[in-house]
């Protein structure tokens, strides 16, 4: 097991690599002056050129990507250039907003799709499964901030149950003062990932059942406790797989949902970097969401491992 989880190990360096690249090239290569929102419109040649040479805008490329990765490895993401504050700082506030949001939109939508998803494979071709089907088709068909504007409208605005924006007073707590903050928008983010997961269940549990083995356990006399629980077994890899993805996805995704909301995450940074053309901003926080994603796709492929042998072994 320690060798299997060292060779991914080794495998994820040169995907962080490429995705460090990919993330400086993509930003850089888009039209427009980044020093455009903090310059006056009368601002003169020298200024600019003064600004251009204190962001390091004046270098080659190649130069300005080796200084962001030296200093990145050393945890400087730069200075943003519409508030003049760390980068480092302001992602590392957005990230844990997001977590929290993503986590709690990943139970959520985890819990339910695993639900639905385990009751339409037991009960195939019944009205359970076409109830599921629809709701699943549904959630992943509709989308995001269609919804949570008609959910803001709905129990903010008509019932005025919770409320619309902002992740709650001061700083975070866990009290009714702030979770009431994230139900909304974590109901919305949690939609998409309860759909996929439903279905990816109902597929595995109905092909699971009609396979020799559970024949075979059934005819020994297993109660069906038991045969739930092996069914489950084998399942379970391909389950996590597809709901590692998912919070990746919801990591990496919310940006409309928390621009809706209002909820100062990664996302809601993300979309004030793009409209100001903060380049150290925008980079700092692609990076920091596109690493996510590939230490959770670790935690994965690790995660099925441990559960499934098979995949050691291969």
């Amino acid at each position: 097991m320690l060798a299997y989880i060292v060779k991914r190990l080794l495998l994820a360096i040169p995907v962080v690599a490429a995705v460090a690249l990919v993330c400086f090239l993509l930003v850089h290569i888009a039209p427009g002056d980044p020093l455009v929102s903090v310059l006056p419109p009368d601002a003169s040649q020298e200024l600019a050129e003064q600004m251009r040479r204190t962001y390091g805008f004046d270098r080659p490329l190649p130069v300005q990507f080796g200084i962001w990765v030296w200093k990145a490895l050393h945890g400087d993401l730069g200075t943003s250039i519409a508030t003049g504050r760390s980068v480092t700082e302001e992602v590392s506030r957005a990230v844990v907003n997001t977590l929290r949001l993503a986590v709690f939109a990943s139970l959520i939508g985890f819990v339910f799709g695993l639900l639905f998803g385990i009751l339409a494979g037991y009960f195939r071709d019944s009205w359970i499964d076409r109830v599921v089907t629809t709701i699943s088709i549904a959630g992943v068909s509709t989308p995001h901030y269609w919804l949570g504007m008609v959910l803001v409208i709905v129990f903010s605005v008509i019932l005025g149950w919770l409320p619309a924006v902002g992740a709650g007073p001061g700083g975070w707590a866990w009290d009714w003062a702030h979770i009431q903050h994230l139900i909304l928008p974590a109901v919305t983010m949690s939609v998409i990932p309860m759909g996929i997961v439903s279905r990816t269940v109902r597929a595995l549990v109905g092909d699971l059942l009609s396979q020799e083995f559970v024949l075979a356990l059934r005819s020994k006399g297993l109660s069906e406790t038991r045969v739930f629980r092996h069914v489950l077994k084998n399942a379970a890899p391909t389950a996590i797989a597809v709901m590692g993805l998912q919070l990746g996805y919801l990591l990496g995704g919310s940006i409309l949902i928390e621009t809706v909301f209002s909820w100062p995450g990664t996302g809601f940074l993300l979309n004030s970097a793009i409209f100001q053309r903060d380049l150290p901003l925008l980079q700092g926080t692609i990076l920091v969401l596109a690493l996510f994603f590939v230490v959770l796709n670790l935690l994965v492929d690790v995660l099925q491992a441990a559960i499934d042998p098979r995949i050691k072994r291969a």
